[in-house]
């Protein structure tokens, strides 16, 4: 199966796109513009009708949301290693999964950056924004405590779930929060990523840094 990935550089869809490095199988890469303007289209919106990306698409299938693209890509792919065939190792990749799409970015994240999502009254967003900060700092607060004195997020191996961990990562960068001295072990984590081949790859290809 040939898949597209429908992506725009350094969203959420990031995560996939390194997947699919580490994979190692052909692919095409459909990247958006920043900020993706494309998923307003009607073309798009037939790809997707909830005009989101990621989306990754092969002839005669079309799977969206990141979490189960990266876990789809795990299952389809078990040489790669990227999904453990250990129950609890799954299971603690869905957990991570879960409350990563939602709390995090669904909640936290876009309250920052998308407060009129919210509310359409821009005199009422700096409060917004503040409560989103603050749901933020505890979500990256639990993050650095899951990592302390670990390696990787599951397991003992690498997996489908460290590089969505990178994306946030990032956006706490983009968010000119002090990563490095706030977060160490997450940045530890951070740095290992950035060395592996796959990762370096899919920076290039979409033009973005983990730092600024």
């Amino acid at each position: 199966m040939h898949y597209t990935l429908h992506a725009a550089p350094g969203s959420c869809a990031f995560a996939p796109h390194i997947l699919l490095e580490e994979i190692g199988k052909p692919y095409s890469l459909a990247l958006m513009s920043p900020g993706h303007p494309e998923t307003k289209t009607e073309e798009f919106r037939r790809l997707n009708p909830k005009g989101r990306i990621p989306v990754l698409a092969a002839e005669n299938f079309i799977l969206t949301e990141a979490p189960a693209i990266m876990l789809h890509l795990g299952l389809e792919n078990p040489d790669s290693g990227l999904l453990g065939t250990d129950a609890i190792d799954i299971v603690r990749s869905v957990e991570w999964f879960n409350w990563l799409s939602s709390a995090v970015h669904a909640v936290a994240v876009r309250m920052i950056w998308r407060a009129d999502f919210f509310l359409p009254d821009e005199s009422m967003h700096p409060p917004l924004v503040d409560k989103g900060k603050e749901h933020l700092t505890s979500a990256f607060a639990l993050v650095e405590t899951r990592l302390k004195d670990r390696v990787l997020a599951v397991g003992e191996h690498y997996s489908i779930v460290d590089p969505y961990l990178l994306v946030f990562f990032r956006w706490g960068n983009r968010m000119a929060i002090d990563m490095q001295n706030a977060y160490p072990a997450w940045t530890s984590h951070a740095r290992r990523l950035e060395g592996r081949a796959a990762v370096q790859r899919a920076i290039s290809q979409e033009g973005i840094s983990l730092w600024k």
